[in-house]
């Protein structure tokens, strides 16, 4: 047994021992495990510092993009985006359902969490959903796999940037493969999910608990902190028409616009309970980076990167396919620096920007993935389902097509990349 082995034994018991015997937070957890592994090789504390560190730039991501939603939830974007919506398409279960869809992923897209698209957009349309005929399980399921598929869609993917941030690509043209990735496996998710039980929809017994008076009220103003937003991006990333003033800076101005569109909003206590919601995803990045920066100087992952590499090319696909998702029960951005980086070495005879997108999707089932399983949990407990396991079972079509549609998208990425 090698001396990188037994420190990376040594991480992951302690990792084990705080997630699963002392039920301690993911981000502690592995801040303790980052620990030990200094205490094994004798390296200074100071490393866990640099390690904090390692994530700032999506950490700031995170912390800006929670504040935008908050103040579009608060102001009442959100409530006259679904009022309208179902409005609209209630005789259409289909259509619907996709929109829906659509609207819980939201959170996810410009957070890059599928915490935050669970409990902001998941939890207004959770009522939605069971009043369309929904039974719990069924929508926390929906609501779950919206979370996962909302993290991996353009424009923010915090797996991708942690697999592009480890072998040094940066995020850009990631857009066109991720949309090809979520779309066409979120239409297959809801539709397989709820469509059956939403044919039986009452639109008499759902339309009062829709909130139209947002809408009637402040009218075409509500929506456009969304549409500053999407102008910005598209100024700055696609025609670049202006230089490129980041996603924190583009969230942030769409959020005080925000407060001027809707109902009032207290910035102050809006800023404060979106830091406070945040926190979580925060630390488990904080926490993931001192477990990387730990295992990079231990020789730990340069250990895991040569087996990887050392596999026979039959196997690596299968072994990413397994791995991957079963590692993210630590945590999808754990997964995504320790195995995804090294993946993607192993697979650099492929498309880059395409194999790294596919190994991010590959990766976000991890959220799934007890004893964490951030989605699902969340999910479980905004729809009252008691058992989270009831909620994985009712996912395991759509995870596994998941799972084989991200290795096939690996499998083919070069001829994919040729289309574009």
């Amino acid at each position: 047994m090698t001396h990188e082995l037994i420190i990376f034994i040594v991480m992951i018991g302690i990792f084990m021992l705080g997630c699963f015997l002392a039920k301690l937070p993911v981000g502690v957890s592995m801040m303790l495990s980052a620990i030990g592994g200094c205490l094994a090789e004798g390296l200074p504390i100071r490393h866990l510092v640099e390690g904090t560190f390692s994530y700032i730039d999506t950490i700031l991501v995170i912390a800006t993009a929670m504040v935008f939603m908050k103040v579009v939830e608060k102001s009442g974007t959100l409530d006259a985006l679904s009022a309208v919506i179902i409005k609209k398409f209630h005789k259409h279960p289909a259509i619907l359902l996709i929109l829906i869809m659509a609207v819980i992923m939201f959170p996810g897209m410009i957070t890059g969490s599928s915490t935050a698209a669970v409990l902001s957009a998941g939890s207004i349309m959770a009522p939605v959903l069971l009043i369309m005929g929904l039974d719990t399980v069924t929508a926390a399921a929906l609501i779950a796999m919206g979370g996962l598929l909302g993290m991996i869609a353009p424009p923010v993917n915090l797996p991708a940037m942690i697999i592009g941030g480890g072998i040094d690509v940066p995020f850009v043209g990631f857009g066109a493969p991720l949309l090809i990735l979520t779309i066409p496996v979120a239409i297959f998710s809801v539709l397989f999910l709820g469509l059956k039980q939403a044919r039986n929809m009452d639109y008499e017994k759902m339309e009062p608990h829709l909130n139209k008076e947002v809408a009637e009220k402040y009218g075409f103003r509500i929506y456009i902190p969304l549409f500053v937003l999407v102008i910005l991006m598209m100024l700055t990333k696609i025609f670049k028409i202006i230089p490129d003033i980041g996603m924190p800076l583009m969230f942030l101005i769409s959020a005080i616009v925000g407060l001027f569109t809707g109902r009032k909003v207290n910035p102050v206590e809006t800023i404060q309970e979106a830091l406070h919601s945040s926190l979580p995803v925060m630390g488990i990045l904080m926490g993931v980076g001192m477990f990387i920066q730990v295992m990079t100087l231990t020789g730990v992952r340069g250990f895991i990167v040569m087996t990887c590499l050392g596999l026979p090319e039959s196997l690596r696909l299968l072994a990413a396919g397994v791995s991957i998702p079963l590692f993210g029960a630590v945590s999808s951005f754990g997964a995504s620096s320790v195995l995804g980086v090294p993946f993607a070495l192993a697979f650099l005879n492929m498309d880059t920007v395409f194999t790294i997108a596919a190994l991010s999707f590959i990766a976000a089932l991890g959220d799934m993935m007890p004893p964490t399983a951030l989605a699902g949990l969340f999910a479980a407990k905004i729809t009252g389902v008691d058992n989270y396991v009831k909620v994985l079972k009712r996912c395991m079509v759509p995870m596994a097509v998941m799972l084989v549609y991200g290795m096939v998208f690996i499998y083919f990425s070069k001829t994919i990349a040729g289309w574009f």
